[in-house]
Protein backbone atom coordinates (compact mmCIF):
# COMPACT_ATOMS: atom_id res chain seq x y z
CA UNK A 1 0.00 0.00 0.00
CA UNK A 2 1.28 3.47 -0.85
CA UNK A 3 2.02 5.81 2.03
CA UNK A 4 -0.42 8.19 0.33
CA UNK A 5 -3.27 5.67 0.52
CA UNK A 6 -6.33 6.96 2.41
CA UNK A 7 -7.34 5.51 5.76
CA UNK A 8 -10.96 5.80 6.88
CA UNK A 9 -11.40 8.32 9.68
CA UNK A 10 -14.99 9.36 10.35
CA UNK A 11 -18.55 9.73 9.10
CA UNK A 12 -20.56 12.88 9.78
CA UNK A 13 -24.36 12.92 9.29
CA UNK A 14 -25.66 15.99 7.45
CA UNK A 15 -29.30 17.13 7.69
CA UNK A 16 -29.83 16.87 3.92
CA UNK A 17 -28.19 15.06 1.02
CA UNK A 18 -24.77 16.44 0.10
CA UNK A 19 -24.56 17.85 -3.45
CA UNK A 20 -21.19 19.66 -3.40
CA UNK A 21 -17.97 19.94 -1.41
CA UNK A 22 -14.84 22.06 -1.30
CA UNK A 23 -11.77 22.00 0.93
CA UNK A 24 -8.67 24.20 0.88
CA UNK A 25 -5.69 22.67 -0.92
CA UNK A 26 -3.52 22.98 2.19
CA UNK A 27 -3.94 20.85 5.31
CA UNK A 28 -7.15 22.71 6.18
CA UNK A 29 -9.57 21.14 8.64
CA UNK A 30 -12.56 23.03 7.22
CA UNK A 31 -14.83 21.68 4.50
CA UNK A 32 -17.62 23.65 2.81
CA UNK A 33 -20.72 21.52 2.14
CA UNK A 34 -23.65 22.35 -0.17
CA UNK A 35 -26.84 20.30 0.17
CA UNK A 36 -29.99 19.64 -1.83
CA UNK A 37 -32.19 21.65 0.57
CA UNK A 38 -30.54 24.94 -0.40
CA UNK A 39 -28.12 25.10 2.52
CA UNK A 40 -24.37 25.62 2.83
CA UNK A 41 -22.52 24.54 5.97
CA UNK A 42 -18.89 24.86 6.99
CA UNK A 43 -17.70 21.87 9.04
CA UNK A 44 -14.65 21.81 11.29
CA UNK A 45 -13.32 18.28 10.78
CA UNK A 46 -11.39 18.37 14.06
CA UNK A 47 -14.71 18.44 15.94
CA UNK A 48 -17.07 17.19 13.17
CA UNK A 49 -19.33 20.14 13.90
CA UNK A 50 -20.79 22.85 11.69
CA UNK A 51 -19.31 26.26 12.49
CA UNK A 52 -21.19 28.43 9.97
CA UNK A 53 -24.31 28.07 7.85
CA UNK A 54 -26.20 29.68 4.98
CA UNK A 55 -29.85 28.64 4.67
CA UNK A 56 -32.91 29.03 2.46
CA UNK A 57 -31.19 29.51 -0.90
CA UNK A 58 -34.24 28.01 -2.63
CA UNK A 59 -32.54 25.36 -4.78
CA UNK A 60 -29.99 22.58 -4.46
CA UNK A 61 -26.49 23.96 -3.92
CA UNK A 62 -24.84 22.21 -6.85
CA UNK A 63 -21.41 23.78 -6.35
CA UNK A 64 -19.44 25.84 -3.83
CA UNK A 65 -16.27 27.85 -4.52
CA UNK A 66 -14.39 29.38 -1.61
CA UNK A 67 -11.62 31.80 -0.76
CA UNK A 68 -9.56 30.98 2.35
CA UNK A 69 -7.39 32.74 4.92
CA UNK A 70 -3.87 31.62 5.83
CA UNK A 71 -5.25 29.05 8.28
CA UNK A 72 -7.39 27.37 5.64
CA UNK A 73 -10.64 28.77 7.02
CA UNK A 74 -13.11 29.79 4.28
CA UNK A 75 -13.74 33.55 4.34
CA UNK A 76 -15.85 33.90 1.20
CA UNK A 77 -18.08 31.37 -0.53
CA UNK A 78 -19.85 31.43 -3.89
CA UNK A 79 -22.84 29.08 -3.89
CA UNK A 80 -24.56 27.82 -7.06
CA UNK A 81 -28.29 27.50 -6.38
CA UNK A 82 -30.53 26.96 -9.38
CA UNK A 83 -29.57 29.51 -12.05
CA UNK A 84 -27.97 31.87 -9.50
CA UNK A 85 -24.48 32.28 -8.08
CA UNK A 86 -24.49 34.02 -4.68
CA UNK A 87 -21.48 35.33 -2.77
CA UNK A 88 -21.33 35.42 1.03
CA UNK A 89 -18.74 36.72 3.48
CA UNK A 90 -18.12 34.07 6.12
CA UNK A 91 -15.66 36.03 8.27
CA UNK A 92 -18.47 37.71 10.21
CA UNK A 93 -19.79 37.10 13.75
CA UNK A 94 -23.15 35.99 12.37
CA UNK A 95 -23.42 32.19 12.51
CA UNK A 96 -26.43 31.67 10.21
CA UNK A 97 -26.70 33.69 7.01
CA UNK A 98 -29.60 33.97 4.56
CA UNK A 99 -30.14 35.22 1.02
CA UNK A 100 -30.42 38.75 2.41
CA UNK A 101 -26.77 38.53 3.52
CA UNK A 102 -25.47 37.84 0.00
CA UNK A 103 -22.96 40.47 -1.11
CA UNK A 104 -23.53 39.62 -4.78
CA UNK A 105 -26.14 37.66 -6.73
CA UNK A 106 -25.70 36.83 -10.42
CA UNK A 107 -28.29 35.14 -12.64
CA UNK A 108 -25.99 33.03 -14.83
CA UNK A 109 -28.50 30.52 -16.22
CA UNK A 110 -30.59 31.62 -19.19
CA UNK A 111 -33.86 30.59 -17.47
CA UNK A 112 -35.07 28.65 -14.44
CA UNK A 113 -34.38 25.33 -16.20
CA UNK A 114 -30.80 26.31 -17.01
CA UNK A 115 -29.27 25.50 -13.62
CA UNK A 116 -25.62 25.87 -12.69
CA UNK A 117 -23.45 22.78 -12.34
CA UNK A 118 -19.96 23.90 -11.35
CA UNK A 119 -18.30 27.07 -10.11
CA UNK A 120 -14.51 27.42 -9.98
CA UNK A 121 -12.35 30.32 -8.83
CA UNK A 122 -9.07 31.02 -10.60
CA UNK A 123 -5.89 30.68 -8.55
CA UNK A 124 -5.58 34.45 -8.24
CA UNK A 125 -9.25 34.84 -7.36
CA UNK A 126 -9.87 37.36 -10.13
CA UNK A 127 -12.21 35.19 -12.20
CA UNK A 128 -14.88 32.56 -11.58
CA UNK A 129 -15.80 30.01 -14.25
CA UNK A 130 -19.25 28.41 -14.49
CA UNK A 131 -21.08 25.69 -16.42
CA UNK A 132 -24.82 25.16 -16.95
CA UNK A 133 -27.42 22.57 -17.97
CA UNK A 134 -27.92 24.25 -21.36
CA UNK A 135 -24.26 23.59 -22.20
CA UNK A 136 -23.10 27.16 -21.59
CA UNK A 137 -19.56 27.85 -20.36
CA UNK A 138 -18.69 31.26 -19.01
CA UNK A 139 -16.66 33.38 -16.62
CA UNK A 140 -17.28 36.19 -14.16
CA UNK A 141 -14.75 38.95 -13.47
CA UNK A 142 -15.12 38.96 -9.69
CA UNK A 143 -14.22 42.61 -9.05
CA UNK A 144 -16.77 43.98 -11.54
CA UNK A 145 -19.31 41.10 -11.76
CA UNK A 146 -18.88 41.25 -15.54
CA UNK A 147 -20.19 38.03 -17.12
CA UNK A 148 -18.71 36.59 -20.31
CA UNK A 149 -20.24 33.57 -22.08
CA UNK A 150 -18.32 31.55 -24.63
CA UNK A 151 -19.59 31.79 -28.20
CA UNK A 152 -19.51 27.99 -28.57
CA UNK A 153 -21.33 25.72 -26.13
CA UNK A 154 -21.88 22.05 -25.44
CA UNK A 155 -24.77 20.28 -27.17
CA UNK A 156 -25.98 18.95 -23.84
CA UNK A 157 -25.36 19.52 -20.12
CA UNK A 158 -21.97 21.05 -19.32
CA UNK A 159 -21.02 19.29 -16.09
CA UNK A 160 -17.57 20.61 -15.29
CA UNK A 161 -15.16 23.48 -15.92
CA UNK A 162 -11.56 24.14 -14.81
CA UNK A 163 -8.96 26.87 -15.19
CA UNK A 164 -5.65 26.00 -16.87
CA UNK A 165 -2.77 26.80 -14.48
CA UNK A 166 -0.37 29.56 -15.52
CA UNK A 167 -2.65 30.45 -18.45
CA UNK A 168 -4.45 33.64 -17.43
CA UNK A 169 -7.27 33.33 -19.96
CA UNK A 170 -7.78 29.60 -20.58
CA UNK A 171 -10.47 27.23 -19.25
CA UNK A 172 -11.49 23.64 -20.08
CA UNK A 173 -15.04 22.26 -19.89
CA UNK A 174 -16.58 18.81 -20.20
CA UNK A 175 -20.14 17.87 -21.06
CA UNK A 176 -22.77 15.20 -21.57
CA UNK A 177 -22.17 15.57 -25.32
CA UNK A 178 -18.93 13.64 -24.66
CA UNK A 179 -16.88 16.68 -25.66
CA UNK A 180 -14.05 18.44 -23.85
CA UNK A 181 -13.67 22.08 -24.96
CA UNK A 182 -10.70 24.38 -24.38
CA UNK A 183 -11.44 28.13 -24.47
CA UNK A 184 -9.70 31.46 -24.40
CA UNK A 185 -12.32 33.10 -22.19
CA UNK A 186 -11.15 36.66 -22.85
CA UNK A 187 -11.72 36.10 -26.57
CA UNK A 188 -14.67 33.76 -26.08
CA UNK A 189 -13.21 31.37 -28.64
CA UNK A 190 -12.48 27.63 -28.77
CA UNK A 191 -8.75 26.85 -28.86
CA UNK A 192 -9.03 23.06 -29.06
CA UNK A 193 -11.42 20.17 -28.39
CA UNK A 194 -11.42 16.45 -27.75
CA UNK A 195 -14.43 14.28 -28.63
CA UNK A 196 -14.73 11.12 -26.58
CA UNK A 197 -15.75 7.88 -28.28
CA UNK A 198 -17.61 5.06 -26.59
CA UNK A 199 -15.56 2.22 -25.19
CA UNK A 200 -15.71 -1.08 -27.13
CA UNK A 201 -18.52 -3.27 -25.79
CA UNK A 202 -17.29 -6.33 -23.93
CA UNK A 203 -19.21 -9.61 -23.73
CA UNK A 204 -22.18 -7.98 -25.39
CA UNK A 205 -22.73 -5.64 -22.43
CA UNK A 206 -23.46 -2.04 -23.43
CA UNK A 207 -22.09 0.50 -21.00
CA UNK A 208 -23.44 4.02 -20.45
CA UNK A 209 -22.56 6.72 -22.99
CA UNK A 210 -19.20 8.43 -22.33
CA UNK A 211 -20.67 11.56 -20.75
CA UNK A 212 -18.02 13.74 -19.11
CA UNK A 213 -19.16 13.94 -15.48
CA UNK A 214 -16.17 15.31 -13.59
CA UNK A 215 -12.69 16.67 -14.14
CA UNK A 216 -9.56 17.90 -12.38
CA UNK A 217 -6.45 19.84 -13.33
CA UNK A 218 -3.06 19.40 -11.66
CA UNK A 219 -0.79 22.38 -10.88
CA UNK A 220 1.49 21.20 -13.71
CA UNK A 221 -1.33 21.26 -16.29
CA UNK A 222 -2.20 17.55 -16.44
CA UNK A 223 -5.93 17.18 -17.13
CA UNK A 224 -8.13 14.28 -16.07
CA UNK A 225 -11.81 13.57 -16.76
CA UNK A 226 -14.17 10.87 -15.52
CA UNK A 227 -16.96 9.42 -17.67
CA UNK A 228 -20.35 7.81 -17.15
CA UNK A 229 -19.05 4.55 -18.67
CA UNK A 230 -16.47 4.08 -15.92
CA UNK A 231 -13.41 5.41 -17.70
CA UNK A 232 -10.81 8.06 -16.95
CA UNK A 233 -9.04 10.09 -19.61
CA UNK A 234 -5.68 11.68 -18.87
CA UNK A 235 -4.67 14.56 -21.14
CA UNK A 236 -0.91 14.96 -20.88
CA UNK A 237 -0.10 17.24 -23.80
CA UNK A 238 -0.22 20.39 -21.70
CA UNK A 239 1.72 19.16 -18.69
CA UNK A 240 4.75 21.28 -17.83
CA UNK A 241 7.99 19.32 -17.77
CA UNK A 242 10.10 19.58 -14.59
CA UNK A 243 12.81 22.22 -14.89
CA UNK A 244 15.54 19.57 -14.87
CA UNK A 245 14.11 17.82 -17.94
CA UNK A 246 12.57 20.73 -19.80
CA UNK A 247 15.85 21.62 -21.53
CA UNK A 248 15.43 24.35 -24.09
CA UNK A 249 11.80 23.54 -24.81
CA UNK A 250 9.87 26.77 -25.32
CA UNK A 251 6.53 27.38 -23.68
CA UNK A 252 3.72 26.60 -26.10
CA UNK A 253 1.55 29.46 -27.29
CA UNK A 254 -1.43 27.66 -25.77
CA UNK A 255 -2.11 24.72 -23.53
CA UNK A 256 -2.17 21.47 -25.55
CA UNK A 257 -3.70 19.13 -23.01
CA UNK A 258 -6.44 17.84 -25.32
CA UNK A 259 -4.11 16.34 -27.94
CA UNK A 260 -5.43 12.79 -28.37
CA UNK A 261 -2.01 11.33 -29.20
CA UNK A 262 -0.69 12.41 -25.79
CA UNK A 263 -3.67 11.12 -23.82
CA UNK A 264 -4.25 7.90 -21.89
CA UNK A 265 -7.46 5.96 -21.23
CA UNK A 266 -8.02 3.98 -18.02
CA UNK A 267 -10.95 1.61 -17.56
CA UNK A 268 -11.44 2.38 -13.89
CA UNK A 269 -14.80 0.82 -13.02
CA UNK A 270 -18.03 -0.68 -14.34
CA UNK A 271 -20.10 2.25 -13.09
CA UNK A 272 -20.00 6.03 -13.56
CA UNK A 273 -16.96 7.94 -12.33
CA UNK A 274 -18.63 10.92 -10.63
CA UNK A 275 -15.72 12.62 -8.84
CA UNK A 276 -12.00 12.92 -9.51
CA UNK A 277 -9.05 14.78 -8.02
CA UNK A 278 -5.26 14.91 -7.87
CA UNK A 279 -3.36 14.06 -4.70
CA UNK A 280 0.30 14.77 -5.32
CA UNK A 281 1.43 12.42 -8.11
CA UNK A 282 -1.73 10.31 -7.84
CA UNK A 283 -5.25 10.50 -9.27
CA UNK A 284 -8.15 9.66 -6.97
CA UNK A 285 -11.55 8.74 -8.41
CA UNK A 286 -14.91 7.81 -6.90
CA UNK A 287 -17.74 5.93 -8.55
CA UNK A 288 -21.40 6.73 -8.04
CA UNK A 289 -21.78 3.79 -5.63
CA UNK A 290 -18.77 4.74 -3.52
CA UNK A 291 -15.81 2.79 -4.82
CA UNK A 292 -12.67 4.89 -4.27
CA UNK A 293 -9.71 4.15 -6.55
CA UNK A 294 -6.19 5.60 -6.46
CA UNK A 295 -3.91 5.54 -9.51
CA UNK A 296 -0.23 6.33 -9.67
CA UNK A 297 0.47 8.40 -12.81
CA UNK A 298 4.00 8.48 -14.21
CA UNK A 299 5.80 8.73 -17.54
CA UNK A 300 7.93 6.00 -19.14
CA UNK A 301 11.30 6.38 -20.84
CA UNK A 302 9.54 7.57 -23.99
CA UNK A 303 7.77 10.27 -21.91
CA UNK A 304 4.36 8.63 -22.48
CA UNK A 305 1.81 8.63 -19.68
CA UNK A 306 1.27 5.43 -17.76
CA UNK A 307 -1.02 4.67 -14.84
CA UNK A 308 -1.23 1.86 -12.30
CA UNK A 309 -3.95 1.22 -9.75
CA UNK A 310 -2.32 1.23 -6.32
CA UNK A 311 -5.29 1.16 -3.96
CA UNK A 312 -9.05 0.78 -3.84
CA UNK A 313 -11.72 0.63 -1.15
CA UNK A 314 -15.46 1.03 -0.71
CA UNK A 315 -17.01 3.96 1.09
CA UNK A 316 -18.26 2.80 4.45
CA UNK A 317 -21.13 5.25 4.90
CA UNK A 318 -21.88 7.04 1.61
CA UNK A 319 -24.07 4.78 -0.53
CA UNK A 320 -24.43 7.28 -3.38
CA UNK A 321 -21.58 9.73 -4.00
CA UNK A 322 -22.36 13.20 -5.35
CA UNK A 323 -19.11 15.00 -4.52
CA UNK A 324 -15.52 14.53 -3.40
CA UNK A 325 -12.90 16.98 -2.11
CA UNK A 326 -9.21 16.28 -1.57
CA UNK A 327 -6.37 18.25 0.02
CA UNK A 328 -2.88 17.46 1.27
CA UNK A 329 -4.08 15.39 4.22
CA UNK A 330 -7.70 14.44 3.67
CA UNK A 331 -10.23 12.95 1.29
CA UNK A 332 -13.89 13.85 1.86
CA UNK A 333 -16.85 12.13 0.19
CA UNK A 334 -20.39 13.46 0.23
CA UNK A 335 -23.80 12.18 -0.81
CA UNK A 336 -26.50 9.90 0.60
CA UNK A 337 -26.25 7.27 3.31
CA UNK A 338 -27.76 3.80 2.92
CA UNK A 339 -31.01 5.05 4.48
CA UNK A 340 -31.21 8.10 2.20
CA UNK A 341 -29.86 10.68 4.67
CA UNK A 342 -27.10 13.20 4.04
CA UNK A 343 -23.57 12.07 4.85
CA UNK A 344 -19.96 13.17 4.57
CA UNK A 345 -17.15 10.72 5.13
CA UNK A 346 -13.51 11.60 5.81
CA UNK A 347 -10.33 9.67 5.05
CA UNK A 348 -6.73 10.56 5.94
CA UNK A 349 -3.60 10.07 3.90
CA UNK A 350 -0.64 8.20 5.41
CA UNK A 351 -1.84 8.33 9.00
CA UNK A 352 -2.79 4.96 10.44
CA UNK A 353 -3.67 6.68 13.72
CA UNK A 354 -6.67 8.14 11.93
CA UNK A 355 -8.31 4.74 11.40
CA UNK A 356 -10.61 4.94 14.41
CA UNK A 357 -13.66 4.31 12.21
CA UNK A 358 -15.75 6.68 14.31
CA UNK A 359 -19.24 7.78 13.41
CA UNK A 360 -20.28 11.19 14.69
CA UNK A 361 -23.92 11.89 15.39
CA UNK A 362 -25.51 15.29 15.65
Amino acid sequence: MSKLSPTFHSAIPVPSAVASLEIASSSSLYVCVGTDDGTVRVYDLSSSRATKGIKSLGDEVSSVACSYNASGVPTTVWAAAGRSALRFQLDTPKLILTVDDATCRLELGEDDEDVLNELRLSDNGKFMAFSTDSGTVGTVEVSTSRVSRMRAKHNSICATVKFVPDRPSEIVSGGYDSAILHFDFKQGSVLSRHDVSSAPAESGIALSPPFIQCSAMSPSGLYVAGTADGRIWLGGGGEKAPAASAGNKKKSRKWEGLRAEEGLWIQAANGPVVAIAFSGPNVIASTLLGTIIVFSVTRNDANALQAAQIWTAASQNVAKVNAMAVNAQRLVLGGYSKVGKGMIETWRFGDARGSDQSVVTE
